[in-house]
């Protein structure tokens, strides 16, 4: 970053590193006056949901004009005059790119069996995907990360708040109580510290987001859940005649899952429903599972880690990593329990 990048970043009032990220990402209001761009000008991008440096880089300059009172001449100078100088987007070297992962962290899930699965836990800068059928542990999951993102990195949390997008109607803090005092902390500090929103349609959901990236420009967040990302799009879109429309808007809510992701490195959770296969394929005939996670290639192309629940006996959940750019296929055993996610008992172990 140029000598000018690294001064606005100063002015951000975020420590360098902010939630495992490479560094702060920087306020947009920062750009007031650089390139002749008005507190207005500002504003009106601010308006559209891009709330610093690193959003506008990121997006392409024909989105930031379909923004209202924003012209191409007024796109351009933001993109080609500014944002592009201050934020590196070229090449780099694979060593480089080595040292940045190496300074990421991973949130503990609450069992040390499910954490040696994912190499540490739910890694920060990605989204990983968690689906199955109901019952398998997704929500108890959502709620026990939503207390230990909080937690001090050599705990195994990111020493952050946490943003819960709520789409089912399934958020209870009183389990959020329980995991807290598992862990030693203030349940009243532990509560104040989770931003709960509940979603009524795919387009609030998607508005919700713009809402979240303001927050996070003006304090520390380590978690993003959205606990389900895709049950509204199943109602709000419907028959064979939407699905394309359907598509489009899931895609659209899953880039900018991940242009947060990548701006701020924080750890982007998402559950996801299953539904069964009908294709009749030759291979459902052997399948002894035949469910497949919904929203098709959309939600797989953007998911960075994807992981398959499955009931054990009892309490006990399986695990198993369905597809990841560097975990090998494996699976893992957890229990649900009182104060949240956990390892499951030596009994439950041999017998399954």
């Amino acid at each position: 970053m140029s000598a000018e990048g690294q001064e606005l970043a100063s002015q951000s009032g975020y420590e360098d590193g902010a939630a495992g990220g490479p560094g702060a990402p920087t306020p947009l209001s920062a750009l007031e006056g650089m390139a002749g761009l008005t507190k207005r000008d500002i504003q009106l991008f601010i308006e559209g949901g891009f709330h610093t440096v690193e959003a506008v880089a990121y997006t392409p300059k024909m989105v930031l004009e379909r923004i209202k009172g924003v012209s191409e001449q007024k796109a351009t100078k933001l993109t080609r005059s500014t944002a592009a100088k201050l934020v590196p987007m070229g090449f780099t070297t694979a060593t480089e790119m080595h040292a940045r992962r190496s300074e990421l962290i991973s949130i503990t899930t609450g069992s040390k069996q499910l954490d040696t699965l994912l190499a540490g836990g739910i890694e920060t800068g990605s989204i990983t995907e968690v689906f199955g059928e109901f019952r398998t542990g997704k929500s108890q999951l959502c709620h026990t990360l939503a207390v230990t993102c909080q937690l001090p990195f050599d705990m195994g949390g990111g020493e952050g708040k946490c943003l819960y997008i709520d789409t089912e109607g399934t958020f209870r803090p009183v389990r959020l109580l329980a995991v807290a005092q598992r862990y030693g902390l203030s349940g009243e500090e532990v509560l104040d510290n989770v931003a709960y929103a509940r979603a009524y349609n795919s387009e609030h959901q998607l508005d919700l987001l713009n809402q979240a990236a303001q927050m996070m420009t003006e304090t520390r967040f380590s978690l993003l859940i959205v606990d389900s990302a895709t049950a509204l799009y199943r109602t709000d879109f419907s028959g064979r005649g939407e699905l394309s429309s359907r598509q489009t808007h899931l895609a659209k809510f899953m880039r900018t899952l991940q242009r947060l992701a990548d701006e701020f490195g924080i750890a982007v959770l998402i559950t996801n429903q299953v539904v069964a296969q009908v294709d009749g394929g030759p291979s459902a005939m052997f399948n002894p599972d035949p469910k497949k996670p919904i929203g098709g290639n959309i939600i797989a192309h953007a998911s960075t880690t994807r992981l398959s629940l499955k009931k054990g006996r009892g309490e006990t959940r399986i695990c198993k990593i369905y597809d990841s750019p560097c975990l090998p296929e494996s699976d893992a055993m957890f229990a649900i329990k009182e104060d949240g996610i956990g390892d499951p008992s030596p009994k439950d172990l041999d017998n399954n």
